[in-house]
């Protein structure tokens, strides 16, 4: 069996600590580097639901892609939902390790995964990270589809193959319009839009999307001045790809070095929001959107309805 500290070598092989945005907090949270891993859970949250999984599991290792503490704290008193995360995890011999914005900028990183699972062929990233020079990592991707969709045909691929929230994905354009090239980021992604006009794409998917920002980057478009579809889907469901890519990549290592571990992936649905709320009467809509259900729910499993 590997112990922490070697499996711990290999994660950062991955995703580097050293290429984080420097106002992020990842790397090993908690663990002992001699303590053997048998089991690892990757997971999007290091909630309590969470790190119940990952002792209901026996893993030795839970690696999540959001931080515990991204802004830092003074106490993990165990009154504190935090701290009892931090209380739990020592008490079951459970490490933490997060892998966060080193991930998102990876290759493969967070938005590959995003692309995989909407059948895109990345073509480079949306913002190359400048101290690589083969031009393979940076921050979202641009992407291309095999054959050209509509606008509402692409969002109802991504509602079928992202996880089911009850957000599910929030379109701003033309339904009609055709959509042949794409720009993914996975989680927040309104910072990105100058960057998305300059690469002239048709579609932008990303999540966390604001009402300025959406709404400017509809009224300039793109660099060629055609308007550019938005798709809005939940932070979390934009990021849960990557756990399956992730615990694959560690697969293989885990192969390579002969070790028996065995690599898991939860279902569980860490996204905050649980309903979603529309009129039962008629809505007002743009010409081109369609309405939504009256309730829609959620629940703590994959595999939802929409």
């Amino acid at each position: 069996m590997p112990r922490l500290s070697e499996v711990i070598a290999a994660l950062e092989s991955l995703w580097p600590t050293e290429r984080a945005e420097s106002w992020d907090a990842v790397g090993t949270v908690a663990g002992d580097p001699d303590q053997e891993v048998t089991r690892v859970l990757f997971a999007v949250d290091p909630v309590r639901a969470i790190v119940d999984e990952a002792v209901e599991l026996g893993a030795d290792l839970l690696v999540t892609h959001h931080p515990l503490y991204l802004r830092g704290t003074t106490t993990v008193a165990a009154s504190t939902f935090k701290g009892r995360v931090v209380h739990t995890l020592i008490k079951n011999d459970v490490a933490l390790h997060v892998a966060h914005t080193n991930a998102d900028t990876a290759d493969p990183g967070v938005s590959d995964a995003l692309a995989a699972v909407l059948d895109l062929r990345v073509v480079r990233p949306l913002v190359p990270d400048p101290t690589d020079p083969a031009g393979r990592r940076g921050l979202g991707r641009i992407c291309e589809l095999d054959h050209p969709l509509t606008v509402r045909e692409f969002a109802e691929r991504a509602a079928e193959r992202l996880p089911a929230t009850a957000q599910g994905i929030r379109v701003a354009g033309d339904l009609s319009a055709r959509v042949r090239t794409v720009a993914v980021s996975g989680g927040s992604g309104d910072s990105l839009f100058d960057a998305v006009r300059a690469a002239g794409v048709d579609a932008y998917l990303t999540a966390d999307l604001r009402h300025h920002p959406a709404s400017e980057a509809v009224e300039r478009g793109t660099g060629e001045h055609r308007p550019v579809a938005l798709l809005d889907a939940a932070h979390w469901a934009t990021e849960w790809p990557w756990c399956e890519q992730a615990a694959s990549q560690l697969d293989e290592i885990s192969d390579r070095h002969g070790w028996d571990l065995r690599v898991h992936v939860s279902k569980t649905v860490t996204d905050p929001w649980t309903a979603r709320m529309a009129p039962s009467g008629p809505t007002a809509t743009s010409p081109s959107a369609s309405s939504a259900s009256n309730v829609t729910p959620t629940s703590n499993a994959l595999g939802a309805p929409n």
